[in-house]
């Protein structure tokens, strides 16, 4: 197959997709002889590799270097002078002075004979298998001359007696197992099965699932699942088994349906900020499936559910092809050209300045859009509107990420790449569970667990991750809810008093003043674990001895999530961790660090781009007027001083009447956002509000203009991940609406300038957006797309001092300077439970489905997920008379809802969790309006609510389904 090939990094080569067998190995340098040439090679690396890089394709089956070699085909057998037999050499590690023989006749005896045996044991229907050119046994059979076979085929009548196995005329067939097809996504054909074990490894080593092993034994062996079939399994569909599979044995449906692909483009996924690099395979402009791709920095050739099969809403017949107009929200949607849909768009938001001032419109770009889509839509308000009235969706989850990272260490993102974690010794897990919302990532942090790193795991709910099999040492620390800051301190306290902080560490790189004024406060009684034990629930031994684990184990590296940000005190507590970091000396080397799990695809990158109402891209206020001037000279027009609105300043102001107009591109805020029915009321308060999305979402039925976006297989561009690395996008098909979403941008940005007699803007391609970012943006002063073609992908800061980016931050000092310890006085929410609202409800995400479900609910991922559940303890539901899968009412002094409940102990008593996938449920009309002190993200994860029997959907949710219902019509074409 035709593949997009990226160069390597140091430019002198070609990455490609050759399967060497084995894993590379670091080490000194060997070198031998194989077939009479020699190489040299790292130490450990085996023979079946070195031949490969000398260009010499031994023949294997069980062997792929995704794997370590296991050696049980025996096709890969080689001779070595002065060894005696036949050694495999997939697990023959090469030595400095061997002669390795790849191709004697004694090998292709051996090699023929071992294939006529698995050839005898294998359906002979080639021509009419799905996997016919794309088969690795067939290519097997033709590599080593196989013509004949004298075996006849057993009979697997023993097991296929276990199932209902038929033949094409209906009648019971003894012959051939019959296929699972339970899975959405993929097959598995038991027949086609030559138990290589390449499944059953990837699951274990890999994925870290341990679904798959290997039953029956001799003729009869299969892989097994250990349940009634995949789906019912633990299988996760992550699709590395599939990968995996030389055989038709376990195969996507898309292919199995459509054929093989000829022709793939490298592309990045769209969902999760782990930023997985992808292989679309097409046939002609039909995508047939993503395959991870293996060169990829940030999954390493590893994928999940999501990004791997849940593409399909990309081509789902909800999506919005054509721009739509109405005057008002109670009329139905009127189909017109993209000319009219911006010039009415155009002459709204210009009208509305003219008549209530320059300020009473704004934009909200998108955490799914690329770097320089989204770096447009912030320019429009500043350089087309004259405000800085942008925000973006990390407003509502990562903005104290940007804030507290900012003060302690001077830069607003994560300290590591991915990579990183295979250093770590402790691994600190806060207010995330990386299973479900960064598996790719989850799996290698599993497999850094199996090998012995510890895990302290500090939240409310019992995550996945404490289930990993082989799990080494382990403290959970189940908090309540909106306790983060007393726990922190309580480790930090522990740290301190019993003297485990490294001095030495403090005294070179942090401000010694803020460490004795922070050294002094963490000393107070106060914070001590037996303090804190009523407040927080967690035993004070449990603290003593994590405290202890995390400044004592070596490399401590803390990954964390939304139960961090979404808190009153997110920023307090993003501080606070950092202050952990500091002061056990874990940052700057690989193995520790502070690392963000981002929960959007490019959240990141937004937040680069400048999208935020008081930062222009880099991070730079907007109040400095040497910033100022170099996007004014860039621009040609000058910019406002004043920082701008954030989203719940908007609404505030739109229902208050100032704020009349919004263009929002790719975001869903009246699902995602907190306190639903006064994000309901800000959008119906506005005159003209611009919804830019793939679908009509809950956002549109308060929207006046339409304009259909392109979806991530359409458009070129990049994204930035959790890491900082900036990954290219690459168009997989052309965009179904006709324009990639840049180009709407600039569309409609034309357009207001045509009203208002500005000069239009002129982009002709991404590439000469991102080349306007570096030359304002000191972080991304060294990226462009050759840059990025050459390399794959780079970790900003990347520029003069960092040409090939920085994968470590913080390695020689910190960016502000010296890191700054700072204060972290715990203060109790607002939010309070009591007699009314007894309980707390925290929220979170769940494997199958992503963010506000758009993209996932349109695939067979629903399959997994098909509604929001309510998660609570035995003894609260006892308390109610509850039953597993009762509808219950879920009130707080906010609203209500009412949704299906599940009863478990993965949630302490007095907390209940539930996601907020379906708008059927409408989770956010629960939350309350508190938020950061610092940056207003809401406290979605604190709400007092009380759980009573129900019978069904609220009065609310029907009236709110009823006006969605009404809002989404459109007007038949005449």
């Amino acid at each position: 197959m035709k593949d997009f090939i990226i160069p390597w990094e140091t430019g002198t080569g070609v990455y490609d997709d050759v399967d060497r067998g084995t894993p590379a190995k670091t080490g000194k340098p060997v070198t031998l002889t194989i077939d009479g040439m020699e190489i040299t090679v790292p130490e450990g690396t085996s023979v079946m590799r070195a031949a490969s890089e000398l260009g010499i394709q031994v023949p294997k089956l069980c062997a792929t270097d995704s794997l370590e070699a296991f050696g049980s085909c025996r096709l890969c057998a080689v001779e070595i002078e002065g060894r005696r037999g036949t050694p495999a050499s997939c697990t023959t590690p090469v030595h400095a002075g061997m002669k390795v023989h790849t191709q004697t006749d004694k090998l292709r005896r051996i090699r023929k004979g071992v294939m006529e045996l698995y050839i005898s044991d294998h359906p002979l229907d080639c021509l009419t298998c799905s996997a016919n050119g794309d088969c690795e046994l067939q290519d097997m059979a033709g590599a080593v001359g196989l013509r004949d076979v004298r075996y006849e085929a057993p009979k697997n009548a023993p097991l296929a007696n276990h199932f209902e196995a038929r033949n094409t005329s209906g009648e019971a067939n003894p012959e051939w197992l019959p296929k699972d097809d339970s899975n959405p996504y993929f097959s598995y054909d038991p027949s086609k099965c030559i138990v290589c074990n390449r499944c059953v490894r990837a699951c274990e080593e890999v994925q870290g699932t341990f679904a798959l092993t290997i039953e029956g034994r001799g003729f009869d062996s299969r892989v097994a699942v250990g349940a009634e079939n995949f789906l019912a399994s633990d299988c996760v569909s992550c699709g590395a088994c599939v990968q995996a599979c030389p055989t038709a044995t376990l195969q996507e449906k898309s292919v199995i349906e459509m054929g093989t692909p000829d022709r793939s483009v490298v592309t990045t996924c769209a969902y999760c900020g782990v930023g997985c690099s992808f292989k679309a395979e097409m046939q002609g402009d039909q995508l047939v499936r993503m395959v991870p791709y293996k060169h990829g920095k940030a999954n390493r050739g590893h994928s999940c559910v999501k990004g791997r099969f849940a593409y399909g809403y990309a081509t789902h017949k909800d999506r919005i092809l054509s721009p739509m107009v109405r005057e008002s929200v109670d009329q139905p949607w009127r189909e017109v050209s993209w000319d009219e849909a911006l010039s009415f768009a155009a002459k709204k938001l210009v009208g509305l300045q003219q008549k209530y001032g320059q300020k009473s419109i704004g934009v909200i770009t998108s955490s799914r859009c690329t770097n320089e889509e989204t770096y447009l839509v912030q320019k429009l308000t500043r350089a087309v509107f004259g405000n800085n009235n942008t925000d973006t969706c990390a407003r509502v989850c990562h903005s104290p990420t940007g804030y507290g990272l900012g003060q302690t260490f001077g830069t607003s993102a994560g300290t590591q790449d991915f990579d990183s974690v295979e250093k770590s010794d402790v691994v600190v897990v806060i207010g995330a569970n990386p299973t479900d919302g960064h598996p790719v990532f989850a799996s290698r942090l599993r497999k850094r667990l199996r090998e012995g790193a510890k895990l302290i795991v500090i939240d409310p709910r019992r995550i996945d991750l404490l289930e990993t099999p082989h799990l080494n040492e382990s403290h959970h620390l189940p908090l309540k809810p909106g306790t983060n800051v007393a726990v922190i301190s309580a480790l930090g306290h522990v740290i301190v008093t019993e003297g485990l902080y490294d001095e030495t560490f403090i005294a070179e790189r942090c401000d010694v003043d803020a460490w004795e004024d922070y050294k002094a406060f963490i000393s107070d009684e106060r914070h001590a674990p037996e303090a804190t034990e009523a407040l927080t629930g967690v035993p004070a031994l449990a603290l003593r001895e994590a405290a202890r684990a995390y400044a004592q184990g070596g490399n401590g590296a803390i990954y964390y999530g939304l139960g961090v940000t979404e808190h009153s005190q997110g920023s307090t507590t993003v501080m606070a961790i950092a202050n952990l970091a500091m002061m056990t000396g874990n940052i700057g080397r690989e193995g520790v660090g502070v690392n963000p799990l981002r929960g959007q695809n490019n959240v990141q990158g937004s937040c680069d781009m400048g999208s935020f109402p008081h930062e222009l891209p880099g991070y730079r206020h907007v109040k400095q007027p040497e910033v100022r001037k170099i996007f004014e000279d860039t621009w040609g027009v000058e910019l406002d001083a004043e920082p701008g609105l954030r989203i719940p300043n908007m609404l505030d102001a739109a229902v208050d009447g100032t704020f009349k107009g919004l263009y929002c591109q790719g975001e869903d805020i009246l699902q995602s956002d907190p306190d639903t029915k006064h994000v309901a009321a800000g959008l119906a308060a506005m005159e003209c509000v611009i919804v830019h999305d793939l679908f009509l979402n809950e956002t549109a039925n308060y929207a006046h203009v339409f304009l259909p976006g392109s979806s991530f297989l359409e458009k070129e561009g990049t994204f930035t991940n959790a890491e900082r690395r900036i990954n290219r996008v690459r168009k997989v098909m052309a965009p179904k609406n006709g324009y990639e979403d840049w180009e709407v941008t600039q569309l409609l940005a034309n357009a207001v300038l045509k009203e208002t007699g500005g000069k239009p803007w002129n982009y002709a391609h991404p590439a000469e957006i991102m080349a306007e970012i570096a030359a304002t943006t000191p972080s991304f002063a060294g990226v462009d797309y050759t840059v990025l073609e050459e390399k794959g992908s780079v970790q900003w800061p990347c520029n003069e001092e960092h040409p090939d980016g920085t994968p470590l931050m913080h390695v020689d000092g910190f960016v502000r300077g010296k890191g700054r310890f700072i204060v972290t006085e715990y203060i109790a929410t607002d939010e309070k439970s009591g007699p009314r609202f007894p309980l707390l409800l925290t929220t979170g995400r769940i494997l199958s489905q992503y963010n506000v479900g758009a993209q996932t609910r349109r695939t067979e991922n629903s399959v997994w997920h098909d509604q929001d559940v309510l998660e609570i303890h035995p003894h609260d539901a006892e308390n109610r008379g509850l039953r597993d899968g009762d509808w219950v009412r879920l009130a707080s002094r906010s609203g209500e809802t009412s949704l299906r409940v599940k009863i478990t102990d993965r949630v302490s008593p007095g907390v209940v969790y539930t996601t907020f996938h379906h708008p059927d449920t409408q989770a956010n009309v629960i939350t309350t309006d508190y938020s950061d002190w610092a940056t207003n993200c809401p406290e979605y994860k604190v709400t007092a609510v009380q759980v009573s029997p129900s019978n069904g959907p609220s009065e609310w949710q029907e009236r709110y389904n009823a006006q969605a219902e009404q809002s989404r019509r459109i007007e038949a074409a005449e």
